[in-house]
């Protein structure tokens, strides 16, 4: 066992991956679809065939740098994993070409959830199964690696808290504690079983309100990763309904905090949860995103003579809670009750606030996507500490040690962030553009992928967008866009930087 933790952290995920492909194949041998079963067992012999050739070829690879190496193998996973894993997606879809199936297990592994196969026959029931799994593989490895590969290194959300530069400074002072494989394993064996029992729960949650074992379980692997992947089936044509969402909605903020898995990352626990930063600036979302869509549909129905069905009005609400906070975790689950909204009011998709949504996205260190909360916290506290300033000059910031180094140190770090964040959006918008892409259509793909937010393309726009029906260099685009956006472009600075890994 030890001996396999020493290998590179690339060759320890493909190995991994390639046991994942005999859940799907045992899934199909149950369902008796016979050639599905085959070609992920096939798939999986070849490649524990080829990972063990590699191990044993590199057994003895001991990196200068390990830190550098395993911020290299984590923008090589996203590289290299999903040419893998779209073999047996290939193989099991007949009429798909391999390009296609590249496309979607680069959308399932960075937790995107963009599919090119949104009719609900498309796919067997199997490979429905491997594409969410592939989503919840994706996102218990960006918990993993935000604790044990980014927040050494002050990535990931980090920097905002730790008022060190990004990538430089605690790389050296860790390695002379724990290397970095062990680091790897302690956090893999903290989080893994909060993060499959989570999991569980509401797997058999969703199975006692009626659910069918399938459908519950995607629901359930794609909660918990953000990914958003379903089926074939979104949630408001579940035939559960509304009792689905209740219990998806109470899992979805695990998104918010780092506080709800184990494992520190720089969360202050001493901190009551109520007064976590993160958990705050989530709640006034909650609160005036919803209410702000509620009164616009009410305003609608009064002109259509339908204020007065209290029952449509509440649904109306309730949909715009829940797929507030989905899309505010970069999930972009759809509730039953946003399009009663629109049936209630007349009115149409308010895409824009999906937009702002999903680019601010959820907390550090977890599995969501976009500019993070607690980014977005320390430049509101820095802009109401300038504007406070304007009226009393000679005040002095209070809040403590921790406080004025967000507001000063954090905010800055923030906002380098932001423009790196919004440069890349402009970058790709343009490229879409380049690929004969209209603007309103080029930035909602753009936000959606770099946001890892793919449902936003069939919301956020009065007509949905079918990723389908894009041509190929527009998929070429978007799957490089989906990457950029889950690594964060900082990392990769941080990794390109040389002076970044000076001792």
């Amino acid at each position: 066992m030890a001996r396999i933790l020493d290998l590179p952290l690339l060759v320890i995920l493909m190995g991994l991956g390639a046991l994942a492909m005999l859940l799907p194949s045992a899934h199909a041998a149950s369902l008796r679809d016979w050639q599905v079963a085959r070609v992920f067992l096939f798939s999986a012999v070849v490649f524990l065939l080829l990972t063990t050739m590699i191990a044993i070829a590199s057994s003895r690879y001991r990196p200068r740098d390990a830190s550098r190496s395993q911020l290299a193998a984590l923008i090589g996973a996203y590289a290299i994993l999903p040419l893998m894993l779209a073999v047996p997606f290939n193989e099991a879809v007949a009429d798909t070409s391999y390009f296609n199936a590249w496309f979607e297990m680069v959308s399932s592994f960075t937790t995107t959830g963009a599919t090119l196969y949104d009719t609900p026959d498309r796919l067997a029931p199997s490979v429905h199964l491997w594409r969410a799994l592939v989503g919840w593989m994706g996102g218990f490895f960006v918990l993993v690696s935000a604790a044990a590969i980014l927040a050494p290194l002050n990535l990931g959300g980090v920097e905002v808290i730790s008022g060190r530069q990004p990538g430089r400074e605690a790389a050296g002072q860790i390695d002379r504690v724990a290397n970095a494989s062990a680091r790897l394993v302690h956090h893999t064996l903290l989080i893994f079983p909060a993060y499959t029992g989570l999991t569980l729960i509401l797997w058999v949650a969703l199975l006692t309100v009626g659910e069918n074992g399938l459908n519950a379980l995607c629901y359930a692997l794609s909660t918990l990763s953000s990914s958003g992947i379903m089926p074939g089936e979104r949630l408001p044509q579940s035939p559960v309904g509304v009792p689905t969402e209740m219990l998806i909605f109470l899992f979805l903020f695990i998104g918010i905090t780092r506080r709800s898995l184990p494992g520190a990352v720089l969360v202050d626990r001493t901190r009551p949860i109520w007064a976590d930063h993160e958990v705050r600036l989530a709640g006034v979302f909650l609160i005036v995103v919803p209410g702000v869509l509620f009164l616009r549909h009410w305003v609608g129905a009064i002109e259509a003579d339908d204020a007065q069905n209290l029952g449509a009005a509440l649904h109306a609400l309730w949909g715009a809670v829940f797929t507030t906070l989905s899309f505010l975790t970069t999930t972009g689950f759809e509730s039953s009750g946003w399009a009663s909204a629109r049936a209630w009011s007349g009115l149409g998709t308010p895409g824009l606030i999906l937009l702002g949504l999903a680019m601010i996205g959820g907390g550090i260190a977890t599995a969501t996507g976009g500019l993070k909360l607690l980014r977005v916290y320390a430049l509101a506290r820095h802009g109401e500490r300038e504007l406070n300033r304007l009226v009393y000059p000679s005040s002095i910031g209070g809040g403590g040690e921790a406080q004025r180094r967000l507001r000063n140190d954090g905010a800055y770090a923030a906002w380098i962030f932001f423009m790196l964040y919004a440069l890349t959006l402009a970058v790709f918008v343009a490229l879409l553009a380049l690929a004969n892409i209209r603007f309103e259509p080029a930035l909602v793909l753009a936000v959606a992928s770099i946001s890892t937010t793919g449902p936003l393309a069939s919301l956020a726009t009065a007509t949905p967008i079918r990723y389908a029906e894009l041509g190929p260099e527009v998929k070429a685009i978007l799957a490089v866009a989906m990457m950029i956006g889950r690594l964060e472009v900082l990392a990769i600075l941080a990794m390109l930087s040389p002076g970044t890994w000076r001792r």
